[in-house]
């Protein structure tokens, strides 16, 4: 007599402490794993805004003005011609990864509903 061969109703409504238990830990996993992604998204969208104020302040400026660039914690010195482009394509970049953890998101948000439906499995406001 199998666990998996026996699924009827009065099976479901009694399920052990330890389904429940397993519930709450799969639910925290999904909250963690989304407040995880936000926290990441924002960070990004902080680095974004950073390198859009750059991008806006040194276009306007000569090309062959002296800048300086903070590469792994040392100082460079460069040109604006030099870092006005990799300021870009970092900007690129981090667009791209934020849609992409936007995406994630959206994903697990889904899942998680999805999770909680199935499971009848309602999360109260602390």
């Amino acid at each position: 007599m199998s666990k998996a061969s026996s699924s009827s109703s009065s099976n479901a409504k009694q399920q052990p402490v330890l389904g429940e238990q397993e519930l709450r830990i799969a639910a925290n996993q999904f909250s963690n794993e989304l407040k995880a992604i936000a926290s990441k998204i924002g960070e990004l969208e902080l680095q974004l805004d950073e390198h859009m104020l750059v991008i806006k302040t040194m276009t306007p400026m000569p090309e062959d003005r002296k800048c300086f660039r903070l590469i792994n914690g040392v100082l460079v010195e460069r040109t604006v011609r030099e870092v006005l482009p990799a300021l870009t394509t970092n900007k690129e970049g981090i667009t791209k990864s934020i849609e992409q953890l936007t995406a994630q998101y959206r994903t697990t948000d889904n899942e998680f509903a999805e999770f909680q439906k199935v499971n009848h499995i309602r999360i109260a406001a602390a």
